[in-house]
C-alpha cells in the first residue's frame, strides 16, 4: 500500500488572492471555505480525493522570507509553452530569479504572494 499527494495546503496573506490565481492557473473551482478563512481548491468533476490533488489556500502572517524548499511545477495542456507563459503572466504570475542559467528549458516564476513556481516545456494531456 502507498500514499497519495490528496491536498497541498499553502499559507497566504490573502487566500482569496490565491484561490483566482492558482484556480485560473490550473482550471480549479472553489470545493469549499472554512471557518478560519481557508479556502480550497481542485478539478470541478472530482474536487478532493480525485487523482489531482486540491489545494487548500489557509491564512497566514508569516511573511516570506527566501526561496521556498517545495515547490509547484506545471506543464500546458492546450497550448506551446510561450503561449502559455504569457496567459500565466496576464493572471499574474511574473518572473522570478532563484539563480538559473538561462540556458533552462522551463520559465522559473511566482504567484501573486512571491511563492515560486516553474512552467515546464512538455505539454500534458489535459485530465
Amino acid at each position: 500500500m502507498a500514499c497519495r499527494i490528496s491536498e497541498l495546503v499553502i499559507e497566504a496573506a490573502d487566500p482569496e488572492r490565491l484561490a483566482v490565481f492558482w484556480g485560473g492557473v490550473l482550471g480549479y473551482v472553489e470545493l469549499g471555505r472554512e471557518d478560519d478563512g481557508s479556502i480550497e481548491i481542485g478539478p470541478p468533476d472530482a474536487g478532493f480525493g480525485g487523482l489531482q490533488p486540491t489545494l487548500v489556500l489557509s491564512p497566514g502572517s508569516t511573511p516570506k522570507a527566501e526561496q521556498l524548499r517545495l515547490h509547484i511545477d506545471v506543464n500546458a495542456t492546450d497550448r506551446d509553452q510561450d503561449a502559455e507563459l504569457e496567459r500565466l503572466l496576464a493572471l499574474g504570475a511574473r518572473p522570478a530569479d532563484v539563480g538559473q542559467t538561462g540556458e533552462e528549458d522551463w520559465h522559473v516564476l511566482a504567484d501573486p504572494e512571491g511563492n515560486e513556481f516553474c512552467l515546464l516545456r512538455t505539454r500534458l494531456q489535459p485530465r
